[in-house]
């Protein structure tokens, strides 16, 4: 994927930061949230099992950025929606994938979202006291991930030298700080940069897998 704006990649990375609880915590009942694809003008909510990281498993919802006013959605309406299709509540049907994992494309205007928990309004309260908002956001913008393996995970970043989006692919076990350090100047390395053509959402990979 390549030529995106950047208010596109501010939205797409304030969406996947605002989500990534929910990897450890239950969207609903036994489904987590496995990723936040980037895609043009959407986002593609990747939901499975707690350990789930086969494509059979996985079911990503396409949820536009913007609303049918074009105005931009937020945080907990994508979750809102994700956890209202993610509970069967709306009958979805797939005739289209990506990655391999059968891909929703979800009309926001026919569903509603299932309403907010009060535990997301603490961790609201919580996160704004613990992890204040601040005016310079991490750079390179992390603007989706996917978990890959039991022990990787595929990182996409927002690379100023690149037109378009750098996904990562790292090893959980071994994403010490030296890594996490060194991250944003490797995935600016373009001797690193390779094709993956089976993965619309980048333009180049860098795996970093044993590094």
């Amino acid at each position: 994927m390549s030529g995106l704006c950047d208010e596109t990649i501010e939205q797409q990375a304030y969406i996947t930061r605002s989500l990534l609880d929910y990897t450890a915590v239950p969207l609903v009942g036994r489904i987590f949230l496995r990723g936040v694809l980037p895609t043009q003008d959407a986002v593609r909510i990747v939901t499975g099992s707690d350990d789930a990281t086969a494509a059979k498993e996985l079911i990503a919802y396409e949820i536009p950025l913007s609303d049918d006013d074009d105005e931009p959605v937020t945080a907990p309406l994508v979750l809102g929606w994700t956890r209202k299709l993610a509970s069967g509540g709306i009958r979805t049907h797939s005739e289209a994938s990506v990655m391999g994992m059968a891909l929703v494309r979800v009309d926001t205007s026919a569903i509603e979202p299932a309403p907010r928990p009060v535990s997301d309004r603490a961790l609201g309260v919580l996160r704004t006291l613990a992890w204040p908002f601040v005016e310079t956001p991490p750079s390179p913008a992390l603007c989706g991930f996917l978990f890959t393996g039991q022990d990787t995970m595929r990182l996409y970043l927002a690379v100023e030298t690149a037109d378009g989006l750098i996904a990562a692919d790292v090893r959980l076990s071994s994403a010490r700080t030296a890594l996490l350090a060194s991250l944003p100047a490797l995935v600016c390395e373009e001797g690193r940069w390779e094709t993956d053509t089976t993965d619309p959402h980048c333009l180049h990979v860098v795996d970093l897998t044993s590094w």
